[in-house]
């Protein structure tokens, strides 16, 4: 079968690694893809933009393209799966209704609250003076995150009320454009976060392993929050017994409430967690797609093919497939960033080392790439590389990743010595 994956960034990268592992998938096309699923065999990359649905369709069409695979939430948002569906193709993603649950944090917290799903207390605004109202009766620590979708970006944990009121007048003064039509602020949780991605067909739903990724930009946890600095899995943390609470407490409800309203959702349903010193936890968020880097580090852990999960939720019938099986083991990336990220950044830097880096033993999942005319891989965006470790513990994993991530060199590349320094110090 041909496979057509939607996305440029590390998450779609591995997707088409896994997928084109398989024996099933003769060919992976990716749209737009980046410089690394541009060099894999029997993969190849099309110019179109991710909310091209046409244009999209029109290629997956010609091309006898057998499933869709959709990596960001952006398309997801602006309906790509009904889109599609409409031209008779079969696609991995939730319609247009479904991908709310990202796409508004507002929608997303009235559902959870219906649900009885646990998350935050929390109040929506739509003017700045009654949320720094609120601010101020409430105190800080407190979050305040732009409603709608902002790359990763639009949540800000204030310390203090100055910096809740900067981040409130940000959101209403356009940093993250229609994003920040509606401001929500929650209660500051204490914690440690994780993620869980799960597959559902919309009757049933599965957890994969979880992952623990590193927001900050700054060794310590310091810093900008981002898309992800390194992640590894499975976490610790989340134990079995707490697996079995999420698979009950939140998972299966938040299926069971969209069912109720009218909502068939098929795809990727992430929650990220916050689990509490007592290991009591909360929903921070809702997401509607394969985490990135979550994903880089989950899929080289898979023994199930990846295919077979996918078609069984498009074809609503995971219920009857067996258990996910995992390799064992452990995974772990390292992202090497542009300089001044998650600020601006300049791109064109040519890339050395991925080879040596992969002979080393890591596998390197490209992000912010793409191939210039000379055929060098060339940094094209703020999280540029995702350098992959695997082995029978942490350590070893840890260890691969750093031993890759050595040999890669571009000018201001910058990344974070400290990946997994929490379960490092578990064997301390």
């Amino acid at each position: 079968m041909k496979v057509l994956v939607v996305g440029n960034g590390g998450r779609e990268h591995a997707l088409a690694w896994k997928l084109l592992q398989s024996q099933q998938i003769e060919q992976v096309i990716c749209v737009p893809g980046n410089g690394g699923t541009a060099s894999m065999e029997r993969c190849q990359n099309l110019p179109l933009a991710v909310d091209d649905f046409e244009g999209i369709s029109q290629v997956a069409l010609a091309h006898g393209i057998s499933l869709v695979v959709v990596g960001p939430e952006v398309p997801l948002a602006k309906g790509i799966t009904d889109y599609l569906q409409s031209q008779g193709l079969m696609v991995f993603g939730p319609v247009r209704a479904g991908a709310l649950l990202e796409a508004s944090k507002a929608w997303a917290k009235a559902l959870m609250q219906e649900a009885g799903i646990p998350t935050a207390r929390a109040a929506v605004f739509t003017e700045a003076a009654a949320a720094k109202s609120y601010v101020k009766a409430m105190g800080a620590p407190i979050v305040v995150k732009a409603d709608g979708l902002a790359a990763g970006k639009g949540v800000t944990v204030a310390e203090t009320l100055a910096q809740a009121e900067s981040a409130i007048d940000a959101i209403f003064q356009g940093q993250f454009g229609s994003a920040g039509n509606f401001v929500v602020i929650e209660e500051c949780l204490i914690g440690q976060e994780v993620s869980v991605l799960a597959l559902t067909d919309g009757l049933t739903i599965r957890p994969l392993l979880p992952a623990q990724d590193h927001k900050r930009i700054g060794e310590g946890d310091t810093g900008e929050n981002t898309g992800g600095m390194g992640v590894y899995a499975p976490a610790p943390i989340a134990t079995p017994e707490l697996m079995a609470r999420v698979q009950t407490e939140v998972l299966e409800r938040a299926i069971a409430t969209l069912r109720t309203r009218g909502i068939d959702y098929r795809g990727v349903l992430y929650a990220g967690l916050m689990i509490a010193p007592n290991g009591e936890f909360k929903v921070l968020e809702f997401n509607c797609r394969f985490g990135d880097p979550e994903t880089q580090v989950i899929l080289p852990l898979l023994a199930t093919p990846l295919e077979d999960l996918i078609l069984a939720c498009v074809q609503q019938r995971l219920g009857e497939m067996p258990p996910i099986a995992w390799k064992g083991g452990a995974a772990a990336t390292v992202v090497a960033a542009s300089g001044g990220y998650p600020g601006e950044y300049e791109k064109g830097k040519v890339i050395t080392g991925i080879k040596e880096a992969e002979a080393a033993g890591a596998t390197v999942f490209h992000a912010g790439t793409k191939l210039n005319q000379q055929h060098q891989a060339v940094t094209d965006g703020g999280r540029v590389l995702n350098v992959t470790g695997t082995g029978e513990n942490f350590e070893q994993a840890i260890a691969q990743a750093y031993a890759g991530i050595k040999y890669i060199q571009f000018e201001g590349m910058y990344y974070r010595r400290d990946i997994g320094y929490r379960v490092l110090s578990l064997k301390s």
